[in-house]
């Protein structure tokens, strides 16, 4: 029960065993009838490693890449308060950070010299401009309205809106305290004045965040990253209430991989009704890829040296062909085969290790040794 044993004639094996021809039509190892590479392994040989096959199949790739994500405040609507005038704060209406303001809202109010010297030189050419109004020169009332308008710019410019700066013309009255108001709907993130305390243009007095719309930055594979690209649909879950989805896009991906992860950030823009997702919550984010059609294989069934990735095809009568093929995503326990198979083929599924091992050892007894011509091939003879 040797099947290494061969002879070149019949007779009986050293087990007493009768030794059957093998014809020159059967196929064998390293011949025309074979693809290069090809070798034969004894059925009963397979059965005793655990040798087991399964089929090239066509499957339908209709899931998502799903990943882990962080949520994050949209950088495009962060807004910071400042102020054009130098002065000091009187009264504070928003005092601690977190608190929600609506676009303008008021602030705090400031007193300025500068501002309430302006608001005088406004109310000087008004006066200037009433009093010249009867003046017999014609050019006169024209440029009494330029030094007005000229004032009025000024306020303009130290942000007055033209609702203050009407009050002004209508009371007649400079305002201590200006007020300041907010530039847009948010959160307060951060807060730098309080009552008393002196600002000027440089200060950052408020910062708010708007909310209703977030950023969402998700941790991909390197070798999932080719499915994922700008614009791609995806969906966010919060991980204790999964049934509660919100629909996200991606809109940026950072080009560097992270050596520790293997990973690459992935940002989308994601609604946010209700304000639910909150900055720095995770989320489980599925990339919507669509369906396809794809050639898969067993996990199991590839031999993945790094440089090479080889299965082994089943050709008949315990012939195996060792194949290199190209591979593409991980699907659940299958691989896509993207070259290199065809649907309906059948490889080996289990036991590769022990078959790849076998190959190379044929492999080796094929080549002659150094000095010794390579051996002509002998009528073959199997036990019975």
């Amino acid at each position: 029960m040797n099947p290494a044993y061969k002879s070149d004639k019949p007779g009986k094996a050293p087990d007493g065993m009768s030794l059957v021809p093998v014809y020159a039509d059967t196929p064998v190892e390293g011949t025309a009838e074979m693809p290069a590479g090809a070798f034969q392994v004894d059925p009963n040989k397979q059965q005793l490693i655990g040798v087991r096959y399964d089929t090239v199949q066509l499957s339908a790739n209709s899931r998502g890449i799903r990943a882990v994500g962080k949520i994050a405040v949209d950088d495009t609507r962060i807004a910071q308060v400042h102020t054009k005038i130098e002065g000091w704060v009187e009264t504070v209406f928003v005092d601690f950070v977190g608190k929600f303001v609506r676009k303008g809202d008021p602030l705090l109010t400031i007193y300025s010299p500068e501002m309430l010297a302006t608001q005088q030189e406004f109310l000087l050419a008004l006066k200037a401009r009433e009093t010249m109004k009867s003046s017999r020169e014609p050019e006169i009332p024209t440029q009494m309205d330029s030094l007005v308008e000229s004032a009025r710019r000024r306020l303009e410019l130290w942000d007055l809106s033209a609702a203050q700066i009407d009050r002004i013309e209508e009371s007649r009255t400079p305002t201590k305290t200006v007020t300041v108001y907010s530039p847009a709907t948010g959160y307060v993130t951060e807060r730098n004045v309080f009552p008393n305390s002196k600002v000027d243009s440089a200060m950052n007095l408020y910062t708010i965040v708007d909310l209703s719309r977030v950023w969402v930055v998700a941790d991909v594979f390197e070798y999932e990253i080719e499915n994922v690209g700008p614009g791609r649909r995806a969906i966010v879950r919060l991980p204790y209430s999964p049934d509660r989805t919100f629909r996200a896009q991606v809109n940026y991906i950072q080009p560097q991989v992270d050596p520790m992860t293997r990973t690459l950030k992935v940002r989308l823009d994601a609604e946010n009704p209700g304000l639910l997702l909150k900055p720095d919550m995770a989320v489980d984010v599925e990339f919507q890829l669509g369906a396809a059609t794809i050639l898969t294989i067993p996990s199991e069934a590839l031999l993945d040296s790094g440089e090479r990735k080889t299965v082994f095809v089943d050709l008949g009568g315990g012939f195996l062909e060792p194949r290199d093929i190209e591979v593409g995503q991980r699907i659940a326990d299958r691989i896509e085969v993207r070259k290199g198979l065809q649907a309906g083929e059948r490889i080996v599924s289990s036991g590769t290790f022990l078959i790849d091992s076998e190959s190379r050892l044929r492999a080796a007894r094929a080549v002659p040794q150094q000095g010794q011509p390579a051996q002509e091939p002998a009528t073959e003879h199997k036990h019975d």
